[in-house]
């Protein structure tokens, strides 16, 4: 009896523990679902504010351009500066934008669906890469296998087709020579 009260006394205080860790994780992740959407927020602003300095950079190049028609060499000289400046921001802009969400290509909507296919860290891209790569070998080597086994195959029913058909062949003069000597 003494026992299985002890037992008992362990039991609740292992479940006391399990609550408080519960408890823990709860708030955890509630703080994790409070990020997610500060970050999804935060990704939307950006796409937004990088969407619209790409409009104008696009429209300040074309003005740009316009203005280089009529100006003198001074002012060519501060207009390729700009565009220089402008080339680099793009440039800026563009590794902004690898780590933002983008729209999946037709492919991939139509393989995955309207799916988040981001990756937030260099090491999560590059090891991403590294197992596609991996994929990308195994299914070559699978579809060379393949590729061969059919082949083999294909020469090998052509092989017996031909092969059956001379003895049918064979099989067939030396019944009617047979036949011819049996007769004589």
């Amino acid at each position: 009896m003494a026992s299985a009260t002890m037992s008992l006394e362990r039991c609740q205080s292992e479940w006391t523990e399990i609550e408080q860790e519960y408890q823990q994780t709860q708030e955890t992740h509630k703080v994790y679902r409070q990020k997610l959407e500060e970050l999804t927020n935060l990704q939307a602003i950006c796409s937004s504010a990088i969407s619209k300095q790409r409009k104008g950079l696009k429209d300040l190049k074309h003005s740009l351009h316009k203005c280089t028609k009529t100006c003198n060499e001074k002012e060519t000289a501060v207009i390729n500066d700009l565009k220089v400046q402008i080339k680099e921001r793009q440039n800026v802009f563009f590794d902004m934008e690898s780590y933002l969400p983008k729209k999946n290509g037709l492919y991939l909507n139509l393989v995955l669906g309207n799916v988040n296919v981001t990756l937030l860290s260099n090491q999560a891209k590059f090891a991403y890469k590294d197992e596609y790569e991996k994929f990308k070998l195994y299914m070559t080597i699978i579809l060379m296998f393949g590729a061969v086994f059919m082949l083999a195959l294909t020469f090998l029913v052509l092989f017996l087709g031909n092969f059956l058909t001379t003895l049918k062949v064979v099989h067939q003069k030396l019944q009617k020579n047979k036949e011819k000597v049996k007769n004589n």
